[in-house]
């Protein structure tokens, strides 16, 4: 099933701006929280497709990049897959570009390094992470599927004892030029394919490519405080070059999946968190466990309101590479009783014959202007 639009899953316009994007998201994560929405799948569902489309278009890059090219703009290798050839090395436009209009003009930059050695393709790996460890930090340990040098040739491609020659056709230029009347043709030799060198006894184990495909374990140092989204570079740890040419990079692709109680903006952390009617009238308190996994005691005052937020200072996320942390905001949604009994709902009648409007102000002073505003309308 295709992906819905991201603008279309926050209700807003493709021109929206970076506060009404934060606006939607917030009404809808509320809307849809598995907290206020227990076992129902489809609220998960919709909660989670919130999240995606908000840490998209919240990134101005990521942004672009979606209103640009959709979705296929981060389906590049796929989820925690490899894709060679990302950001250069072994193909792309620079390469088509040469191959057009090096060959008219006779030149043009050239991937190649002398001795037909080739850079490596850069590649790409996707990694899902917990909020907690983008919290904490870690250090992660990944195996990736890639191409390494042949240890049996040392990379030059040619069987042990002998060593690639300088092409006959090209005489090692790795081109060859064509003349037909006023004009003159450079092109790729075809007997090189532009390496400049032939081997005439390739190595048995790499057959004469000077690389073999192996997997291997890297460490990763994921810093504490990163963000979804962030791209982390391996130098010199991608897909070797073709004889002995250097090695590619890699790309570590970072994505954080999204919290059962906490939203991320951020540094800033938001929890949704009910309490009973009866503590909101009466004041209470109630403890919070933050992403360090310490307990924080949040004091409720006499007559809170839904919606009402306490903010707790530095309990947020680190703030990268600094010594700052955001803030947790704790929002208060109010549970109203159910499957009251019958002493429970005499004693609520009870109250309510009792209650004045110095008990309700909102609501009286709303239905007071109500009535107003439908008096005028009748005069």
């Amino acid at each position: 099933m295709a992906k819905a639009d991201f603008y279309e899953t926050l209700g807003v316009s493709k021109g929206a701006s970076e506060k009404d994007l934060k606006s939607a998201f917030r009404r809808l994560a509320m809307k849809y929280h598995p907290d206020k929405n227990p076992d129902d799948t489809d609220a998960e569902r919709r909660f989670k497709e919130i999240n995606e489309a908000y840490e998209t278009l919240k990134d101005p890059q990521k942004r672009a990049a979606y209103d640009q090219f959709g979705h296929a703009a981060f389906e590049q290798g796929g989820p925690g897959g490899f894709g060679g050839g990302f950001g250069g090395g072994a193909g792309g436009f620079s390469d088509i570009f040469e191959d057009i209009f090096g060959e008219m003009m006779g030149g043009g930059r050239s991937r190649r390094n002398s001795g037909g050695r080739e850079r490596g393709a850069d590649l790409r790996y996707n990694m899902e992470i917990t909020l907690e460890e983008a919290y904490a930090g870690k250090t992660a340990q990944i195996r990736v599927p890639t191409s390494i040098q042949c240890e049996e040739c040392s990379g030059s491609g040619a069987k042990p004892g002998s060593q690639p020659v300088n092409c006959t056709t090209c005489h090692g230029s790795g081109r060859v030029r064509a003349s037909q009347g006023f004009f003159s043709v450079e092109r790729t030799c075809p007997s090189c394919h532009g390496r400049g060198e032939t081997i005439s006894d390739p190595c048995s184990k790499c057959s004469g490519q000077g690389r073999v495909t192996e997997e291997r374990s890297l460490s990763v140092n994921i810093p504490a405080g990163i963000e979804d989204g962030t791209r982390i570079r391996l130098a010199g740890e991608g897909e070797a070059g073709l004889r002995s040419g250097p090695s590619g990079d890699l790309y570590i692709f970072l994505s954080v999946k999204p919290h059962e109680f906490f939203q991320r903006d951020g540094a800033d952390l938001y929890c949704i968190v009910p309490i009973s009617m009866t503590t909101a009238a009466l004041g209470g308190q109630f403890d919070v466990v933050t992403l360090d996994g310490a307990k924080t005691r949040v004091k409720v005052p006499e007559g809170t309101q839904a919606g009402r937020q306490f903010r707790l200072k530095s309990k947020g996320m680190p703030v990268l590479r600094s010594s700052h942390s955001g803030d947790l905001y704790i929002q208060i949604s109010i549970e109203t009783p159910q499957r009251l009994t019958k002493k429970q709902r005499e004693l609520l009648e009870e109250f309510e014959a009792l209650s004045s409007q110095d008990n309700n102000p909102e609501s009286h002073g709303f239905f007071s202007k109500m009535r107003h505003f439908f008096d005028t309308l009748s005069e």
